[in-house]
């Protein structure tokens, strides 16, 4: 399983999923992280260039060449949510503190 948690440079939760600087791109195999690769998307700076529709059509082309199927995440608004819903992506919601421990706890894995 693919999963996306955005980061921080400590290695935190970033709490803005759709103006994260970074993403985590893991593997999940067999119930343990098998790889955890770290990506810089920048979306903080390209957010606001253009409409919410362009920007979201970047996060789910990200997602779909990442073959995404789960996020943990702390929050995202209601189009985001929507956009995940369609596209058949899990959220899990309210995450925070250091990224591979709420990962762990989200997806109920053993660290």
């Amino acid at each position: 399983m693919k999963v996306c948690v955005p980061v921080t440079s400590d290695g935190s939760v970033d709490p803005r999923w759709g103006r994260a600087d970074r993403l985590a791109v893991v593997d999940v195999v067999d119930g343990v992280v098998s790889s955890w690769d770290e990506v810089d998307v920048w979306w903080s700076r390209q957010h606001d260039e253009g409409s919410d529709a362009r920007h979201h059509a970047r996060v789910a082309r990200f997602l779909r060449e990442h073959e995404i199927e789960e996020l943990v995440v702390h929050h995202m608004g209601d189009g985001m949510a929507r956009m995940m819903a369609t596209m058949g992506i899990r959220v899990h919601g309210d995450a925070s503190g250091d990224a591979r421990a709420a990962l762990d706890v989200a997806l109920g894995l053993t660290p």
